[in-house]
């Protein structure tokens, strides 16, 4: 069986970041709970050069958008990381989601060896497509997935590995 480098992402793009959303809404329920404001969350750092949690959810957000195009061969949507609430956050998530969705299988596969290129201020990174899948995109993409799942639960918001793995769709969401 040979595995596409539509199935290897954008499945894992689509459920990570529909997972996400779920941590967003066991966070809402949380600070409702708790009498925790929502602003407060959306500033949880781990501070060391480290991002907010509202930057992790950017950062994931163009880190699937930005993968998903570059393996698509089309330009991402333009996102200005302008979001300050979980609403925002919410519509961000869902605005690339929808992007994701909208990929066909055809516009991924069919060249895992063509060649990417990642422009940076400072130099470039070159890979082909299934490299630039496998060690560059999925990695970063779940790294700020993750992060912001941390930050959460370092808050005290009840998240299970469940949650980060399956989301809405884990026994007892």
């Amino acid at each position: 069986m040979s595995l596409s480098l539509y199935d290897a992402s954008i499945p894992v793009y689509l459920q990570l970041l529909r997972n996400l959303n779920h941590f967003l809404g066991k966070a809402e329920t949380f600070a409702a709970e708790e009498g925790v404001t929502l602003a407060s969350l959306t500033e949880l750092n781990f501070g060391h050069g480290m991002a907010n949690f509202t930057r992790q959810i950017q950062f994931a957000s163009d880190a699937a958008k930005g993968g998903a195009a570059r393996l698509a061969g089309v330009e991402p949507p333009s996102m200005p990381d302008t979001e300050t609430t979980f609403p925002e956050l919410r519509e961000r998530i869902a605005k690339t989601i929808a992007f994701v969705e909208s990929l066909k299988p055809e516009q991924l596969d069919g060249d895992d060896s063509r060649e990417i290129v990642l422009k940076f201020p400072n130099g470039s990174m070159t890979f082909t497509a299934k490299s630039f899948l496998l060690t560059f995109s999925l990695p970063n993409f779940i790294f700020h997935v993750t992060t912001a799942y941390d930050l959460l639960r370092s808050a005290g918001v009840p998240l299970g590995k469940m949650d980060f793995l399956a989301g809405a769709g884990a026994p007892g969401a």
